[in-house]
């Protein structure tokens, strides 16, 4: 009898062990302080004008460049019949204060569980990537070696990941000879309203050998609110979300697109190709952003606006491995706005960086960025210069420089 037990306790145990053999969670993260110094930024709109000053800070390269500090849990377990439950749960945080990122949310940069098989591809829910991000991003230099303030200006175009999609479900293809694509829809939950705060989005690609192409749409039903109102330090239809004015006290935000809150409406489209050969990358990234319905209740319209207005920008970006530790890139883009009223401004900026690997692990690098803004802005001011991530800058001109290191465990 004794015997029998003893050999029931090794079963239970093997059979334990076999599944947890077939199941696992992994930890990971990065940890990524910066030095950054900023030529000027504003510090407050007296008068109706902005006035600016160096800035010299330590910062976490989640608002600047780079990776950005993170911590995350991933799992995967296998149900059989070549299906596999999956989450990943994705924290951002501020190194130098140990604050929460994206608005203090626990698991802000992604938190989601779905099911992926092999031969019919994968569905997850929760809060995820856009499309866009999935197959666009990767063709710029902001994922390749530039970071957040490689972004087109205020991240007009979400490329750079300024905003996730709350309460999406998306669906994603195997990859078949190279092809995958993939569709999200984000559920703007409003009772009596299916449209109202709702986001839709999708993608397609082609990776193989030197080539990787991505195309992508977006279209977002009161961005305000579903888009940039999807943090918790966001506030509601009376709040604009997209940025603001500035004050005596207290400087603009996001003066590109601020003007835009009140649009029905935000639809972007994307393509862009990279191609490897060599020790050497090409990339090309072309995007068109249109904020459609001003004047509508989904924000605030302190100007007045109605119509529509639009972004167009394209981008060259080239990078290089000098030898195994030592890669260096860079890359210009161009930003063509058209709004109500005429206004018009154009925004041209230029980046540059330098990575050197002291392990697999861990590498320091540098990042500087260079904006020249012209014409009108959505505030209907003299356009002024805008790096994403940045204060932006009093005058037409900016100058970003970060110097950091990037360890991943």
């Amino acid at each position: 009898m004794r015997k029998s037990k003893v050999s029931a306790l090794l079963m239970a145990i093997g059979c334990s062990s076999m599944a947890y053999g077939q199941s696992s969670v992994t930890l990971y993260g990065v940890v990524d302080p910066a030095l950054m110094f900023v030529n000027n930024a504003q510090v407050n709109k007296a008068g109706g004008v902005p006035h600016g000053a160096q800035q010299y800070a330590l910062v976490d390269a989640w608002t600047s460049a780079y990776a950005g500090s993170r911590f995350g849990l991933k799992g995967i377990e296998d149900l059989g019949g070549g299906t596999a439950a999956i989450f990943t749960l994705e924290n951002g945080i501020n190194m130098n204060s140990g604050a929460l990122g994206q608005g203090g949310l626990m698991f802000g940069r992604q938190a989601f569980v779905g099911l992926t098989n092999d031969s019919w591809g994968t569905v997850t829910a929760g809060r995820q990537y856009s499309s866009m991000v999935d197959y666009v991003s990767p063709t710029s230099s902001i994922l390749q070696w530039g970071g957040y303030i490689a972004s087109h200006p205020d991240d007009v175009d979400n490329l750079g990941m300024t905003n996730r999609q709350n309460n999406a479900v998306k669906l994603a293809t195997p990859v078949w000879n190279g092809f995958s694509a993939n569709a999200l829809y984000s559920f703007g939950g409003v009772a009596g309203s299916t449209s109202q705060n709702q986001i839709i989005t999708a993608a397609a690609g082609y990776t193989g050998g030197p080539l990787r192409v991505g195309i992508g749409f977006l279209s977002a039903f009161d961005p305000n609110i579903s888009m940039w109102g999807s943090q918790p330090n966001a506030g509601g239809v009376t709040t604009n979300n997209l940025g603001s004015l500035g004050s005596a006290t207290t400087p603009e935000r996001n003066p590109v697109i601020a003007g835009y809150a009140s649009a029905h409406r935000e639809q972007i489209f994307g393509a862009g190709a990279t191609y490897t050969f060599a020790q050497a990358t090409l990339g090309l990234v072309y995007t068109n952003t249109r904020f459609i319905g001003l004047g509508s209740s989904s924000g605030p319209n302190p100007l007045g606006y109605s119509g529509s207005a639009s972004f167009n920008v394209i981008e060259a970006n080239a990078s290089y491995r000098v030898n195994a530790p030592l890669s260096v890139g860079v890359s210009y883009s161009y930003t063509s706005a058209s709004g109500p009223d005429a206004n018009k401004a154009h925004y041209n900026q230029v980046n540059a960086g330098a990575h050197y690997s002291l392990s697999k692990r861990t590498d320091v690098y540098m990042v500087v960025a260079y904006q020249h803004a012209s014409g009108v802005d959505s505030l209907g001011q003299p356009a002024v210069a805008s790096i994403t991530g940045m204060t932006p800058s009093a005058s037409r001109q900016q100058v970003v420089d970060v110097i950091g290191m990037a360890h991943r465990f």
